[in-house]
């Protein structure tokens, strides 16, 4: 028997949460300058690993993102998320759940972090917590992290987040510098991880 299909615009589910130091929440307008701060102090440790960073955007550029992730959340397309210390209010960095599935409920997360509050162990607690909310409010039954063989640090986050290595696809993704990268699938499933 088939499912009943899905209509992504009519599902409910909050826009923001906290963990313990943070909050995460949904692009709102305006957020562009607080984003476009951050990549600028973290261009170069950004540049090997994403395609937005490989010149520093104008104020304009991150505006128009924050104001497309706006509209991406609102219409369940992808779920890019904003994180802020909840003490001090600074941005700290983006996570979210993009890819997305939403008849088999699969989720592909990401991150990337300003520079100056990388360390602090922050990417790790907003990972636990974007599995969290996808886990509770949207009914996920695989969560997928992928990064690049060569990205450290990505990879370390999934491995402390207590995701599993599905497998590396080797060569299958072009890096920013040009040349083919084998590429790790990590992932939580239901019923296994969680």
């Amino acid at each position: 028997m088939k499912s009943e299909s899905i209509i992504p615009l009519m599902l409910d589910f909050p826009e923001s949460f906290e963990t313990e130091r943070l909050l995460v929440r949904a692009p709102l307008w305006g957020d562009g300058a607080a984003v476009n701060e951050a990549i600028g102090e973290s261009l170069e440790e950004l540049k090997p690993w994403m395609p937005f960073a490989q010149s520093m955007p104008s104020l304009t550029d991150s505006e128009q993102f924050v104001r497309e992730s706006r509209l991406n959340f609102l219409k369940r397309t992808q779920l890019n998320m904003l994180i802020f210390h909840k003490t001090d209010g600074k941005f700290i960095g983006c996570s979210g759940l993009h890819h997305v599935d939403w008849d088999a409920r699969c989720f592909e997360t990401g991150y990337w972090i300003r520079t100056s509050c990388a360390g602090k162990g922050y990417i790790t607690e907003a990972v636990n917590g974007v599995v969290e909310f996808a886990i509770r409010e949207l009914e996920a039954n695989r969560i997928e992290i992928r990064c690049s063989g060569r990205n450290a640090k990505s990879a370390a986050v999934a491995e402390r987040a207590g995701f599993t290595l599905d497998g590396i696809l080797r060569l299958s993704t072009r890096g920013m510098d040009g040349e083919l990268h084998d590429s790790k699938v990590y992932a939580k499933v239901r019923g296994i991880e969680f």
